[in-house]
């Protein structure tokens, strides 16, 4: 069959027009929210719901498609925030989408201008077949260029619409015509990417099938209804009950449950578990936003991460398939993340140098692979990320597996695609984080670092088993003084609407301090779109202290005076030089430090802890820093513009 509409291509040009964009541009979706529903309940109010919870995985466009039961397919879209959606919804009239069955999509576009026309969901000539997508279909520029051959006229400039096309073609002809399931397993074993992609039709008014490779996708099963979504968030509020897809698996959904095979159509096994949280936790619990609640949760975050990892006198991991001789056997540890995680293995490198003497590396995965790292069966790769579906880091796992390394995952997100693809797993267990700019997640990681680090001391025996206690205990006392950094909040959220004016911010930091000055930057560039740089304190002199004038607000981290006294008499020569040439100084340091009080225009005091645990409280004043000066200069602090959550292509 060959598709031609004369009418799609006039539709486009009239699009193009109204928004200004250029046509020539290719917008691919990389992050996105999805979530897709058959039951008793109307569709478009369970997906719109869950759509608001998934909105933070990207908001440049939003839709739906909600088929009517009677041979109709509704599909609306907007550019925009899913406000934007909801208005348009309103405008149509909602009672066109009045079935039991559909689909929603909330988009974060990798490149190429978010429009109407390449917004979600997308369908094929005909209007029968619909599909939302989150990844990238590396091959789409031949895939489309095989269909404009047949005569298809394209609507859009994205990779998603050429597989609403080709599994409207398999739907009509051949050995999988009339077979959905089918018709969408022949098409993603043609795919290349990472993806997941979720398909309706107009002809199984009861049904949606989806697919994942190397992007999230959880089922959720209810009584008579199930979900299948990005996030379990998107279904939390009608069950708990939830099934972990595996990689190249389809799923298709119904009123009466759900059955799971491969891309071939072998039936597959899938995993069930039971989410441990509940509505509520996806909630601003009366925060102003996510991310402030979000910071206020890091005392449970922490308390969660490190419950269960010390039994009987030892340091367990959640999966471990590795050794103890496997661990002794290791040489080197390499860290990859991204980000805020980054930081958290720089963090790490300092306390596993420091407990079990191995040379530890940090490397962030968008470079590891690509530099050719020396690798081998006795090194260990730690990869952290969040989301457990970073499009870097999974790479750079994949790299390390394949030269032999032994891989150990920190992960926020039960059965996501690294974990899965690693010789251990250590989770984090803060929850779901809905504000963009890692919090709570981070401090997590950090925690889970330090208990990768013990595991390895223990296993090499260069700690004791009463050191190693003693170490675990003093973590396990970090949650009480992390809640006692908490009652800073206000002092800090007043200092940041003075700085909220400033045009730039530097931060110092020493030792695990340098880390803390890195992840300080990053939240204020994240959030409130300002220059911020941070800086190893000994480089002062080397060149930074150019950028230093009048008014300038200087962030220091500082180091204990009884832990690391050297260090610390150094950061106070730094702090009086800075001041001297006219900063505005903002000075971090242990409660009773009075040496710092004469060179601080602003003191914030942190419970006194070990060197190592530092970073878990000094943090936390400058995630409250970042998120004010932001609010205070009229920015979404949870949806900070341009950034996702979880970045799933590389």
């Amino acid at each position: 069959m060959v598709y031609t509409n004369k009418a799609t291509d006039q539709r486009k040009r009239q699009e193009v027009a109204r928004s200004g964009d250029n046509p020539g541009l290719v917008t691919l979706c990389g992050v996105c929210g999805i979530v897709g529903y058959v039951g008793h309940r109307p569709a478009l109010d369970v997906v719109l719901d869950g759509l608001r919870r998934l909105e933070y995985r990207g908001y440049d466009s939003a839709g739906v498609a909600v088929l009517d039961g009677a041979g109709g397919l509704a599909v609306e879209r907007k550019a925009g925030r899913l406000s934007n959606l909801e208005e348009r919804l309103d405008e149509v009239g909602r009672e066109a989408f009045a079935g039991t069955a559909g689909m929603g999509h909330t988009r974060w576009a990798t490149h190429g201008a978010p429009i109407d026309r390449n917004s979600h969901p997308h369908r094929d000539v005909t209007g029968r077949v619909a599909v939302v997508h989150n990844g990238i279909i590396e091959n789409f520029a031949a895939l489309r260029a095989e269909l404009e051959a047949r005569g298809v006229e394209m609507a859009s400039d994205t990779d998603t619409e050429t597989t609403a096309h080709l599994i409207a073609i398999a739907y009509t002809e051949g050995d999988t015509a009339g077979d959905l399931a089918g018709s969408v397993r022949a098409v993603v074993r043609r795919l290349e990417g990472a993806f997941t992609l979720v398909v309706t039709h107009a002809d199984q008014p009861d049904t949606v099938v989806a697919a994942r490779r190397s992007s999230p996708l959880v089922v959720g099963v209810g009584e008579g209804e199930t979900f299948v979504a990005s996030d379990v968030s998107a279904f939390i509020e009608h069950t708990r009950e939830a099934v972990e897809l595996g990689q190249d698996q389809v799923v298709v959904i119904t009123r009466e449950g759900y059955e799971v095979t491969d891309f071939v159509g072998e039936a597959a096994e899938a995993k069930p578990f039971t989410v441990n949280w509940d509505l509520s936790a996806a909630e601003k619990g009366g925060h102003e936003y996510f991310m402030l609640k979000e910071i206020e949760e890091q005392p449970d975050a922490l308390a969660n991460t490190l419950r269960g990892h010390f039994v009987g006198g030892r340091i367990v991991l959640d999966e471990q398939r590795l050794s103890d001789q496997d661990l002794r056997d290791v040489d080197k540890v390499f860290v990859v993340a991204c980000g805020s995680a980054y930081h958290s293995g720089l963090v790490a490198k300092y306390a596993i140098e420091h407990w079990t003497r191995l040379p530890v590396e940090v490397e962030l995965a968008s470079e590891f692979r690509y530099r050719d790292p020396v690798l081998d069966r006795d090194t260990l790769v730690v990869a952290v990320s969040q989301s457990g579906e970073t499009a870097d880091t999974l790479e750079a796992v994949r790299h390390a597996r394949a030269q032999k390394a032994r891989v150990l995952a920190v992960c926020n997100t039960n059965g996501a695609q690294i974990p899965r693809e690693s010789d251990a797993v250590l989770y984090t267990h803060a929850g779901p984080e809905i504000g963009v700019a890692s919090t709570k997640a981070f401090l997590a990681q950090i925690a889970a670092n330090y208990l990768v680090g013990l595991a390895l001391a223990q296993a090499r025996g260069t700690k004791y088993p009463d050191e190693v206690a003693r170490e675990f205990h003093e973590l396990e006392a970090m949650p009480k003084a992390v809640q006692q950094v908490l009652g800073t909040v206000e002092q800090v959220r007043a200092l940041g609407r003075e700085l909220a004016d400033s045009k730039a911010v530097l931060f110092l930091g020493r030792h695990v301090g340098y880390p803390v000055a890195l992840e300080g930057a990053l939240k204020l560039k994240e959030l409130a779109y300002m220059h911020a740089e941070g800086f190893a304190a000994g480089e002062l002199k080397h060149g930074p202290i150019a950028l230093i004038e009048e008014g300038l607000p200087v962030v220091v981290v500082m180091p204990s005076p009884k832990g690391r006294a050297v260090l610390h008499s150094k950061l106070v020569s730094n702090i009086s030089e800075i001041q001297a040439r006219g900063a505005r100084t903002i000075v971090i340091a242990e409660e009773g430090d009075e040496t710092v009080r004469p060179f601080a225009d602003h003191l914030i005091e942190v419970p006194a802890v070990s060197t190592l645990l530092q970073p878990l409280v000094s943090t936390v004043p400058l995630q409250v820093l970042a998120a004010e000066i932001a609010r205070s200069r009229g920015y979404d602090v949870d949806k900070p513009r341009n950034l996702a959550k979880s970045v799933t292509v590389e």
